[in-house]
């Protein structure tokens, strides 16, 4: 017999089974919150919880001290109801989520008969654009709700799995619909009327969308067996507009997904002459160099660093972050999101203060940290582990670039252009990038900031008749080159861990 037990949560008093954890009752209110998947490894779903409740894990007894415990302070993740009890989330800020990009020219002949939308399904987040046949006329966006499963993409494909395949695809297609909806009623217009969709994503978000079984993306040698690139219907989405044509962007492989195709479309990058490189700097690092009418791609797992997980005091890049840092006259500056008190440390913010302690010599270039913790705010640090971890990321970043350009048998000075897409790159300092070796040291009017290059191309798919053709041969004509194993990205990324720039 199931015993049910009886939870007070904000304003709401909820019966739920005994043994619940306390994280499946915040998910609706607090996705965002769970991005190591409920292992306890980010520390970032903490509340006050009291009364009848399981016991401190060993995570939480690392977590916290013995008084923050006795004052109610646990993770969510790792504490379960055991009978009557009170709960209390602290509220997360809102992430700031690129909605924006920049479009190529372009004949603007739409493939839509009312109203059309472009929809970027990140691993992080979602976005919406709507328009008719003139103009945009409304964007929405979210965090994408999978979070709750783990913030990287393994995680997730690990979690269909093990018997969650339809609870992703439900939880991407109702945001996806929200966000429709949204939209629509931003523009005063019905939904219904959305006759057109085009769909970017990773290649593991378009499975999940589907509910197609991912297990060939869990296990050697990696290789996809669907890489889309075709017309479905909404209702088959379970999209508000079912009667809406749905397109699903192709694929180049099991990493390089249709939110990199689609990018490279709206960089027009592979209608150059000259040679380009493309990166979108993330949880999963997609990179593109196009040389001589050939284009090279690969894909690296860089991990959540840069979204601001597995740091001490990481955070999304939402209000009381820490988004720059920089000298001036031998003292540190700062700059928080929303002008407030600094909680916590994003992305961007982590390159500029790895860039900050090298140039005041309080870093070395093997990641050894003078000060550990080094703290830039009250309760912001940067830990030696911290630096580790940025290590990894950033080196995996840059070896992945290198392989692409030894691949092509290039050096940096060949490069004419580079596209930096993803919303990371809009906050980025690019000096700072390149100080820590994360980016090439190529001139500043050489780099172009696409801002969400993936949802301005699934915009193209709408609004530019000859896109999806383009789109389609960019695909077909990829060459991915596979890091695993290689030599060179092995010889590339241990040169990638130092912190000396270029080298």
């Amino acid at each position: 017999m199931t015993d049910f037990v009886t939870c007070t949560y904000g304003s709401r008093v909820l019966t739920i089974e005994k043994g619940t954890h306390i994280s499946e009752i915040l998910s609706p209110e607090h996705k965002t919150g769970h991005i190591c998947g409920g292992k306890g490894t980010c520390k970032k779903c903490r509340v006050l919880a009291f009364g009848e409740i399981s016991a401190p894990t060993e995570t939480e007894t690392s977590c916290f001290s013995a008084e923050e415990l006795a004052d109610g302070l646990r993770l969510a993740c790792q504490t379960k109801v055991m009978g009557d009890c009170r709960i209390e989330a602290s509220e997360n800020g809102v992430a700031q989520i690129c909605t924006e990009g920049t479009l190529p020219d372009f004949l603007w002949t739409p493939v839509f008969e009312q109203f059309g939308a472009a929809v970027d399904i990140g691993t992080t987040t979602l976005v919406v654009s709507l328009y008719d046949k003139t103009r945009l006329l409304a964007t929405a966006s979210a965090s994408n709700p999978q979070s709750i499963f783990g913030a990287d993409v393994m995680s997730r494909v690990q979690a269909s799995l093990e018997g969650k395949k339809a609870e992703l695809a439900v939880l991407l297609r109702k945001a996806v619909s929200t966000l429709l909806t949204e939209c629509a009623a931003t523009a005063g217009v019905l939904v219904t009327d959305i006759d057109r969709v085009a769909i970017a994503g990773n290649t593991a978000m378009l499975y999940f969308l589907t509910e197609r079984d991912a297990s060939c993306l869990s296990r050697a040698p990696f290789v996809a067996d669907h890489l889309f690139g075709e017309w479905v219907s909404g209702a088959s989405l379970s999209l508000p507009c079912a009667a809406a044509n749905v397109y699903l962007a192709p694929c180049v492989s099991a990493f390089v997904g249709a939110d990199a195709t689609l990018a490279l479309l709206s960089s027009g990058l592979c209608e150059k002459e000259e040679t380009a490189l493309l990166c979108d700097i993330g949880t999963n690092g997609e990179m593109a160099l196009w040389h001589k009418g050939d284009l090279f791609c690969c894909s690296t797992a860089a991990g959540p660093a840069f979204e601001g997980a597995g740091l001490s005091c990481g955070m999304r890049g939402e209000m009381g972050a820490i988004d720059k840092v920089w000298a001036e006259n031998g003292r540190m500056g700062i700059h928080v999101i929303g002008e407030t008190a600094p909680r916590g440390i994003c992305g961007g913010g982590a390159v500029d203060a790895i860039a900050y302690l090298l140039q005041t010599e309080k870093l070395d270039e093997t990641g050894c940290l003078e000060d550990d913790p080094y703290f830039f705010a009250k309760d912001v640090f940067l830990t030696g582990e911290d630096v580790r971890n940025i290590q990894l990321a950033k080196g995996a970043i840059f070896a992945g670039i290198k392989t692409l350009m030894r691949a092509t048998d290039i050096c940096t000075d060949e490069l004419a252009h580079l596209y930096i897409a993803g919303g990371f790159g809009l906050y980025l300092s690019l000096k700072n990038a390149q100080t820590i070796g994360l980016l090439p040291k190529i001139e500043k009017e050489k780099v172009c900031l696409l801002g969400n290059g993936a949802l301005m191309g699934a915009a193209l798919i709408l609004l530019d008749s000859s896109a999806e053709k383009r789109v389609k041969a960019i695909s077909q004509t990829a060459k991915t080159i596979e890091l695993a194993g290689s030599p060179i990205f092995r010889e590339a990324y241990i040169d990638a861990m130092f912190f000396t720039g270029e080298t």
